[in-house]
């Protein structure tokens, strides 16, 4: 397990001139404010020149040549997998003249919701039994929870939800009568989307494996700002994004214990993934090509493993605590301008995660983006894919405000004073920025 140690403040206007769109000027010459990176982050120079660079001058098909560059790729590629290996703390294997891969246990795959998806058609479906139950939160993103549906479906199988405090806390006292015989795997968020909401997920675990069922962790929100050790979190199965963490979109980790993944069918039949084909049938690779059917996500994982080596150099545990000193203002600005409700925790039990509405409900989410729009501030607006959490809190719609390590103080402070402005705006001014888009 590794120590954590203490953080320097981060300066974020020593990073911000790496991102070239945080330059751009809107509507005539507003500045760019980005306060959208729950959805998916920007871009610094160096992940972006890494994709121009593997496109000019290295780009072929991997595991499949002997030419020269598909040897490069092949590195690059295989590069990129020991950097993830390293990010997430994952044990490395021996390599072999067989096997480049230096961990069998981290599967390339689209984003987090195939990750997901795999574990759910190829665990799922070898394990799940009528009857057994699938524990998941009121919290979860539907890319953890519709997946656990479909199974349920297929299965006869039944999903049963923790709850949540009107705090947007886990109730974990739930969990003595929700862990049962029956419950074959739990799925949780490392932090809520919507809520922030930073979940104890090792003394889940801990629960969960004391019960015999097996842990998949939806860590989206968490592993781009905060240090992810698998070992140490001792989860079963773990699943994230590369665009939410600097890293371009189409590329995705899914991590898993290897006695698990080496029981697991193949999910995707095709090239890459098999070992032989005959007429009869077929017998698949070994791990990790055994789940990386066809032509796999080659330039954005070699992005990825850039984008890695910049979060590296910045420091995760440096990023956590800048973030948690914008929460923390945020919530200060937001009770300050007055009349908004914010949806979730204290600052002190999130992370960069700030969602909230008119307590009145009037302007409404949709206006209140729209408004902002205006002043060069981009949020996002509406139900976050978490219906049924934003049910439980008995709102349709919320605005969430989401940071990262490029986001200032001053920036927040420019949002309270948008929300102040639209606080006071009459109506006509939200029909007048509705009509302007």
């Amino acid at each position: 397990m590794r120590t954590p140690c203490a953080a320097p403040p981060l300066d974020p206007e020593r990073f911000r001139p790496d991102f070239p769109i945080l330059g751009r000027m809107v509507h005539e010459g507003v500045p760019l404010v980005y306060l959208d990176n729950a959805a998916t982050s920007q871009r610094p120079r160096q992940v972006i020149e890494a994709m121009t660079d593997a496109y000019e001058r290295h780009y072929a098909n991997v595991h499949r040549g002997i030419h020269t560059l598909s040897a490069e790729i092949d590195e690059l590629y295989e590069g990129a997998r020991e950097k993830v290996r390293a990010f997430i703390n994952a044990p490395r294997d021996a390599s072999n003249d067989d096997n480049p891969a230096t961990t069998q246990e981290v599967i390339f795959t689209s984003g987090a919701t195939h990750s997901i998806n795999l574990v759910a058609r190829s665990w799922g479906d070898a394990n799940v039994r009528p009857g057994d139950e699938i524990l998941v939160t009121e919290m979860e993103h539907h890319s953890n929870l519709v997946p656990w549906y479909q199974l349920a479906q297929r299965t006869g199988a039944v999903v049963r939800h923790i709850p949540l405090t009107d705090d947007g806390l886990l109730q974990l006292d739930s969990l003595d009568r929700l862990l049962t015989k029956r419950t074959r795997l739990v799925a949780v968020s490392a932090v809520s989307n919507v809520l922030g909401t930073i979940n104890p997920v090792r003394e889940i675990i801990r629960r969960a494996h004391d019960a015999g069922a097996v842990v998949l962790v939806d860590a989206a929100q968490s592993a781009p700002h905060q240090p992810t050790d698998v070992q140490a979190m001792d989860c079963d199965f773990l699943a994230f994004s590369g665009h939410k963490m600097l890293g371009p979109s189409g590329v995705g980790v899914l991590y898993g214990k290897r006695d698990l993944l080496e029981a697991m069918p193949p999910f995707m039949g095709g090239g890459g993934m098999i070992s032989e084909v005959t007429l009869e049938g077929f017998r698949p690779l070994y791990l990790p090509g055994k789940f990386e059917a066809g032509t796999p996500p080659i330039v954005p994982a070699v992005a990825l493993s850039a984008a890695i080596d910049y979060l590296g150099a910045v420091g995760l545990e440096a990023i956590a605590a800048h973030e948690r000193l914008l929460t923390q203002r945020t919530h200060e600005v937001l009770e300050s301008v007055g009349g908004l409700r914010i949806i979730g925790p204290a600052p002190e039990h999130k992370a960069g995660i700030v969602s909230f509405v008119f307590a009145s409900g009037r302007p409404s989410g949709h206006d209140v983006a729209q408004f902002l729009d205006r002043y060069g501030i981009a949020v996002r607006t509406g139900h976050h894919c978490t219906m049924p959490l934003h049910k439980r809190f008995g709102v349709s719609a919320t605005v969430r405000a989401s940071f990262y390590l490029y986001n200032t103080l001053a920036e927040v402070d420019k949002l309270g004073e948008a929300l102040a402005a639209a606080k006071r705006a009459p109506f006509s001014a939200f029909l007048s920025a509705a009509r302007s888009e």
